[in-house]
Formats: C-alpha cells, structure tokens, sequence
C-alpha cells in the first residue's frame, strides 16, 4: 500500500460516523480480551498446580523480547511517519513498525492460551485477523508488518508448545 491508499481508506473510514470510535474501541477490546484470557489461564494453571504454566509463561516472554529486540534494531517506519498523515487511531511512536507486536502478541497469547484450551486459543487467532486489519486501515502497520506479526507469532506458538490451535 502507497500513501494514496492509506489517504483513501482513512478519509472514508473519518467520512462514516462512529468508525473512528467502533475501531479504537474494537481494537481495545480484543486486547483486553486477549490478555485476560492469558492472564486466566496462568491463574487456572496455578491454581491446578500445573507445571505447564512454566511453558506458557516462558515462551510467550522470551518470543516477545526476541521481537522487541528485533524492532528495535530493524527499525522500521510506519505509514503515518512515510506518508506524512495523522493515524485515526493516536500513536506518536517513531519506527518500530515491523513486525507488528500488537500483532505478534495476540497469536502468541492464542498459541499460549490454545496449548491449555484449544477453542480459546483459536477464536483468539480469529480476533488477531480483525486486530491486524485494524492495525493496517487505522494507518499505524503496513499489511507486511501485521502478517510477518502474525506469522511469527503462530511460528513461535508451534515451537514453544508443539501445536497449532487452528
């Protein structure tokens, strides 16, 4: 996508009443979501005093260190900072665009989640797909950032926990 395209997708999202709203609010929800389902399962785990806790800690930390240190590094623009536009949703950051960790983090918790509960896990991975559109027609991701998120995502559940949830 080109500035063009961003500039089309945002002034029509900005034209239709509540949108701007509906997506800031979708993408809050389906984060919290996310989190409290795997905050929920390391307390289940805890609570049945079952050691896999350990794993859906520690894969689903150390992966996202991983990537943060790789953003960082990479160092990526985003949309908004190339094609010089305001995101409709706010975000001032500079760089760090790819790949997504919004993204990244929501099939990492779906991959962490679905090793304990598999149909948790796999509507978690069908919110990442509304969480990754949002993240791209908001302007703060360019579609390469939320699928390599994605990917990496699902990549580090599978060799973390051994299994794929959808």
């Amino acid at each position: 996508m080109d500035g063009r395209h961003y500039l089309l997708i945002i002034n029509f999202i900005r034209g239709k009443k509540h949108a701007v709203t509906f997506l800031y609010i979708l993408g809050k929800v389906i984060t919290w979501f996310t989190a409290l389902s795997y905050a929920g399962t390391i307390l289940w785990l805890v609570i049945k005093e079952d050691m896999r806790v350990i794993s859906v800690i520690f894969v689903p930390v150390v992966s996202f260190i991983l990537v943060s240190l790789f953003r960082k590094k990479y160092n990526a623009k985003r949309p908004y900072e190339i094609y010089n536009f305001k995101p409709l949703i706010p975000k001032d950051t500079k760089g760090k665009s790819f790949p997504s960790r919004h993204v990244f983090s929501i099939y990492m918790c779906g991959s962490a989640v679905g090793f304990i509960f598999p149909a948790l896990g796999t509507a978690i991975y069908v919110m990442g797909i509304f969480l990754a559109v949002i993240r791209v027609v908001t302007g703060v991701h360019f579609p390469k950032d939320v699928v390599a998120g994605a990917i990496i995502g699902i990549i580090c559940g599978i060799a973390g926990f051994g299994v794929l949830v959808i």
